[in-house]
């Protein structure tokens, strides 16, 4: 029984672990589109 939860609670941080590395690029790639947009504005404005 002890053996089923621990491979439980591995198999939960490891989604947890891929979610966080999943989270960091989309926001990664989020902020370098609005770099992006935002200079992009700042060209064409002036």
């Amino acid at each position: 029984m002890a053996q089923k939860e621990s491979k439980e609670k591995r198999s939960t941080m490891k989604w947890i672990k891929g979610m966080g590395v999943g989270a960091f690029l989309f926001f990664f790639i989020k902020g370098l589109v609005w770099l992006a947009v935002f200079f992009g504005l700042f060209k064409f404005c002036t």
